[in-house]
């Protein structure tokens, strides 16, 4: 997640990571764009700030205007409204709003979900995975992963990753599966 910050960070966009990792007991799951086809974001957006671009979902973050519904619309969680801003935006709103009138106004507490936080003079813009849209190498999450297990998926390396799987299942003898299941996945004893 430090490599995305950065590389966004220095192509001038927001730097809040895109892609982010739920733990639970179980194990841990990557929360990131899939790209949807059908992309509710883009069909909610106001301000048409996400559109699909070269079979990806892009959002212009100079033109979002923070409404958060591409947020709530994402099947996925997979969109953040962040505070921190584009190289494009002024760094301070000190030439709309002096700085001394919001100095005692009340602020959003780090606890607080980011769909829900407003801070005065900070604008809120949605970030979502573009695939580092802008990198010649792809995804930098991609290519720094210690343990590649990530990795870019298109409609050819698709098919071909379901036949190998297919493959892979027909060759296990009849009733031999690669990993017994555990009687709880069952709920009896086998």
């Amino acid at each position: 997640m430090a490599a995305c910050t950065q590389v966004h960070r220095q192509h001038g966009l927001q730097t809040h990571p895109r892609l982010t990792v739920e733990r639970e007991a179980g194990g841990t799951a990557p929360v990131l764009c899939r790209h949807c086809e059908d992309a509710p974001c883009a069909k909610v957006c106001p301000v048409n700030a996400i559109r699909h671009q070269d079979n990806a979902v892009m959002l212009d973050e100079n033109t979002c205007i923070g409404c958060k519904l591409c947020a709530i619309a994402c099947p996925f969680g997979a969109i953040t409204p962040s505070g921190s801003t584009p190289l494009a935006t002024p760094a301070t709103f000190e030439q709309h709003i002096p700085l001394s009138l919001l100095s005692d106004v009340p602020v959003s507490l780090p606890s607080v979900h980011p769909m829900l936080s407003w801070n005065a003079g900070v604008r809120s813009i949605a970030v979502k995975c573009d695939l580092c849209d802008f990198h010649a190498q792809g995804p930098e999450c991609v290519r720094v992963c210690p343990t590649q297990a990530l990795y870019l998926v298109d409609d050819a390396n698709l098919d071909e990753a379901i036949a190998a799987k297919r493959r892979q299942a027909a060759q296990w003898p009849q009733g031999n599966l690669p990993f017994p299941p555990d009687e709880t996945d069952w709920g009896h004893n086998l």
